[in-house]
């Protein structure tokens, strides 16, 4: 059977051998808002446990509205112009209004990439400025969270008048669903801040995973830095997989946020009633798949589904490389995951982005993880403690020699889009 794996801009068709015993699993159809523009207008006049937005900005002297950065497919043009419309309206001037991108430790965006985020207008006629999570003095110490979680948030929205945050609600692989809170904390926090929220001190607790909230401690923390810094409005959309909007709430961090979350479940959640020998996923194309360090995510989420010892292929393009030079160094610093992990538990022992490898560590430890790539040689993949392929075709191949004629197979085209379940 044919399927087309998301893959970088354009896709990956792969032919999937048909045993009878193969279950792709997906997203539901949910239509896409007949009017966008009109269902934003909507929640920002009736938002969710929150007055009107234009109330809300009335007497205010400035704003801070954060954004996500280029690896979140946010429809930002369709939500800031009119929200920036809004607040002018409402008395704050143009420039006393700052777009703040929450590259958390990813790398600033600038240029064409400013563009594609947010549109030729807003980048010509807004201020718009990258959080650097390294800079200390940009930051503000807010105390600790009830874990002990030093606060630092940017102190460009610490000091601002109104207070905003534009993300995404989808599945998370660490904090549940990303979304309200995570603008916050990881992405305008200082790296003290996500040193010891991404620690494994959190980490390796077994709710800190995809698509949970209960008892989650890193949904618990994150949540209370934000209350912590304060968050007077957000606004979250809902995309399908072409990256139209399906929902947009707006109003109070929590309530909206929880409203949208109840959306995305209705939507993305797929079950399956065993675990399959094999899982076929995608890093769900650009811009998650254009480094190793996001392709983890699609590693985490198939290993919900794959039986223990079993085989999951990742397909990314990795156009951008691995990651970061942090990240990139613990490859060569660590002959295996396990020594890798008895390094990370001593608490002095810290590499920035350390956490995407223990999170591809609980992925290994559940399985094979094989990676299908043009964007970096297998020699190199090779050493990245995953198997490299040529091709889906070849390691699925190589997986039914391993697993028997009769393996069974799941097959996730979106990759980390599709919260993957077992009934």
């Amino acid at each position: 059977m044919k399927v087309k794996l998301e893959y970088g801009r354009v896709g990956l068709e792969a032919d999937i051998p048909d045993n009878g015993k193969v279950r792709t699993l997906a997203c539901k159809d949910a239509p896409p808002l007949p009017d966008p523009h009109a269902a934003l207008l909507e929640v920002l006049a009736r938002p969710n446990g929150t007055a009107p937005l234009f109330e809300l900005a009335q007497g205010k002297k400035d704003a801070c509205i954060v954004i996500c950065d280029i690896t979140r497919p946010v429809p930002n043009e369709m939500i800031l112009r009119p929200t920036l419309e809004l607040l002018e309206a409402a008395g704050i001037p143009r420039d006393k209004i700052t777009i703040l991108n929450a590259t958390g430790l990813h790398r600033p965006n600038h240029g064409q990439e400013l563009i594609e985020m947010v549109g030729q207008y807003i980048v010509d006629h807004y201020r718009i400025e990258n959080h650097f999570g390294e800079n200390r003095d940009e930051h503000v110490h807010l105390g600790e969270s009830p874990n002990g979680v030093p606060i630092w948030i940017d102190r460009r929205y610490v000091e601002a008048d109104l207070k905003i945050t534009v993300g995404l609600i989808e599945p998370h692989f660490m904090a549940g669903f990303s979304g309200g809170r995570k603008l916050i904390c990881p992405g305008i926090a200082h790296i003290d801040t996500i040193r010891a929220w991404h620690s494994p001190r959190f980490l390796e607790h077994e709710n800190a995973t995809m698509g949970c909230l209960v008892d989650n401690p890193v949904h618990f923390e994150n949540t209370a830095i934000a209350r912590t810094a304060g968050c007077d409005f957000i606004i979250n959309v809902v995309i399908d997989a072409h990256r139209r909007p399906l929902r947009l709430v707006a109003g109070d961090m929590i309530a909206a946020f929880e409203e949208g979350v109840e959306f995305v479940r209705s939507v993305v959640v797929d079950t399956m009633d065993e675990p399959a020998d094999i899982v076929v996923t995608s890093s769900a194309g650009y811009p998650l798949d254009t480094t190793f360090y996001q392709s983890v995510k699609a590693m985490v989420a198939a290993a919900k589904v794959v039986k223990k010892g079993g085989t999951i292929i990742v397909a990314a393009s990795l156009t951008e490389g691995i990651g970061s030079p942090p990240f990139t160094s613990l490859f060569s610093q660590y002959e295996n995951l396990d020594d890798f992990m008895t390094a990370i538990l001593d608490p002095d022992c810290f590499t920035m982005d350390q956490w995407q490898l223990e999170e591809l560590a609980k992925a290994a430890r559940q399985a094979k993880i094989v990676m299908v790539s043009d964007g970096i040689p297998a020699k190199q993949l090779s050493q990245m403690f995953v198997e490299p392929a040529k091709s889906v075709e070849a390691a699925i191949e190589d997986a039914i020699a391993e697993h028997g004629a009769e393996a069974s197979i799941a097959v996730i085209p979106k990759g980390p889009y599709v919260l993957a379940q077992l009934a």
